[in-house]
């Protein structure tokens, strides 16, 4: 008799962002350059842009890790990545007042979104929620990334693919300017 075998672990990588605004496209661009990557088994690429419920919903699927690419204003210089290890589900809250607005939702409401259908619904939020971020330098009406977010796509995609492929070299709690 063969022993089963365990479901390898699954990694969704989701691009967020409006396309229109500048540097808030750089979750959605990254996540195309990602796409046309040789990755790991087991991983989904998914471009999300602005449809935060449909991301929660997918999160329903079973995912082991999940991956947002997303513009991430911390005050460091244009184009400055970083990787954010996300809290623990449970610890999310959405922003007490907010209407829920499938238009605007931002990771943070995503993930809390997530852990309301996750308890009710009895599925798993992923084990890993990891952020790659990336400095903006507008997020102003217009179509196109600055010089400045655009030159930090390639350094960003090595990023990811090295994280999929080794997770072990982002510590459990670290939160890291690259």
């Amino acid at each position: 008799m063969k022993a089963a075998t365990a479901p390898s672990p699954r990694a969704l990588v989701a691009g967020v962002g409006n396309i229109f605004l500048g540097d808030d496209g750089f979750g959605v661009e990254a996540a195309r350059q990602l796409s046309a990557r040789q990755l790991p088994a087991g991983v989904e690429v998914a471009d999300i842009g602005i449809r935060g419920v449909h991301l929660a919903y997918q999160l329903l699927d079973g995912y082991d890790t999940l991956v947002l690419l997303d513009a991430t204003a911390r005050g460091g210089k244009p184009g400055t990545l970083y990787v954010i290890d996300a809290a623990e589900p449970g610890s999310r809250r959405p922003p007490e007042g907010v209407p829920l607005d499938g238009h605007r939702m931002s990771p943070d409401a995503v993930l809390a979104l997530l852990d309301t259908l996750c308890a009710g619904t009895g599925a798993q939020p992923p084990r890993r929620t990891l952020v790659v971020g990336c400095e903006p330098a507008t997020v102003e009406e217009g179509i196109g990334l600055s010089p400045a977010v655009a030159a930090a796509l390639p350094e960003a995609v090595r990023l990811v693919v090295g994280l999929l492929r080794d997770r072990a070299a982002v510590k459990e709690d670290d939160e890291a300017a690259v």
